[in-house]
């Protein structure tokens, strides 16, 4: 859904407090409110964004994109630099068959 927001006396509204009132707007949890792309208008006062309400958590990790989830606070951030993935797969692709996981796998300690 798109949101409007009209604030006069604040210069925007964050996204948590917006969740919070959605939820009690449309009488659902507010951690299954997702508020994103707010756009404040030029001067101030209002804001435009989306909203989307779904009916329980586990509908939301089904179909939000994973960037979303992570903004929220649901689920788990990679842990490996995108260089340290890069050249694992560099050192995959020059063996064959099923050393590809040994060489994925790391040196033992």
């Amino acid at each position: 859904m798109v949101v409007d927001v009209i604030h006069p006396s604040k210069p925007n509204i964050s996204k948590t407090d917006l969740r919070e009132k959605l939820g009690k707007v449309y009488k659902s949890p507010s951690d299954s409110v997702f508020v994103f792309g707010m756009k404040t208008a030029y001067g101030g006062g209002r804001s435009t964004g989306f909203a989307l309400i779904y009916d329980n958590l586990a509908i939301a990790k089904k179909f939000e994109p994973k960037y979303r989830l992570l903004r929220h606070g649901i689920g788990a951030k990679r842990t490996s630099s995108r260089k340290q993935r890069k050249e694992k797969k560099h050192r995959q692709m020059k063996v064959r068959g099923i050393k590809k996981a040994k060489v994925g796998a790391g040196k033992k300690k």
